[in-house]
């Protein structure tokens, strides 16, 4: 994922926020999906390009971020990262993040 690192290497966080964290992170591929069941994420995208896939009513929405976007993705809905390249992205995470490596039911 990170440009040959581990994922811990691709991530930092840089503020607490309410109850989650301003984080940045600059990595390249795909990552496994997540959502957070106490409030939105704000994500931008600093550089690089992504499509960030929402999970919807078992339907995948798909959106392509560049450098100077970004996507408030609502409170509990399943989201990843998708064909990240070269991705310098803030987020404002709530926590707590739920994961999972199989496309989840909604």
């Amino acid at each position: 994922m990170a440009f040959g690192q581990d994922a811990s290497e691709a991530f930092a966080k840089v503020a607490p926020y309410r109850d989650g964290a301003v984080y940045v992170s600059y990595y390249s591929g795909s990552s496994e999906w997540e959502r957070h069941p106490n409030g939105d994420e704000v994500v931008m995208v600093l550089g690089g390009t992504t499509t960030i896939v929402l999970l919807t009513n078992t339907k995948e929405e798909r959106f392509f971020l560049a450098g100077h976007e970004l996507i408030v993705i609502p409170m509990g809905v399943w989201h990843r990262f998708e064909g990240s390249d070269r991705l310098k992205v803030m987020t404002i995470t709530p926590q707590p993040t739920e994961h999972s490596l199989e496309t989840p039911a909604t």
